[in-house]
């Protein structure tokens, strides 16, 4: 194999390691007590990849850190919220820590 090669290989390879996030922050429609944000988090903690959850029924927003180098489908996600009751209406990925997540909600609620 010639090395142009190799190197394209080795950095395709790579690819996933680089898109991965560290959070997941999903807005949920359906959110109205405190009983239905504890309820969301016991779910998701559960999932083997989860590291720690944030609900704001404020902002209608459910955020999941992930543990290092684990991800979860977008599919299971929907899936274990749907199954629950809620419209999961956005999904998004991002690098933003989960505490400044909680700090962004709890500055929101002020």
């Amino acid at each position: 194999m010639n090395p142009c090669r190799a190197l394209l290989v080795f950095l395709l390879a790579l690819a996933p390691l680089a898109v991965r996030a560290a959070t997941i922050e999903m807005h949920v429609n359906g959110l109205v007590c405190a009983f239905c944000a504890q309820g969301i988090e016991k779910k998701l903690r559960k999932l083997p990849a989860t590291a720690d959850v944030v609900v704001s029924l404020e902002d209608r927003l459910v955020a999941v850190a992930l543990k290092d180098g684990q991800d979860i489908p977008d599919v299971d996600l929907r899936k274990a919220l749907t199954d629950a009751g809620y419209t999961v209406t956005a999904i998004q990925r991002t690098e933003t820590p989960i505490d400044a997540i909680r700090a962004r909600v709890k500055q929101a609620r002020r």
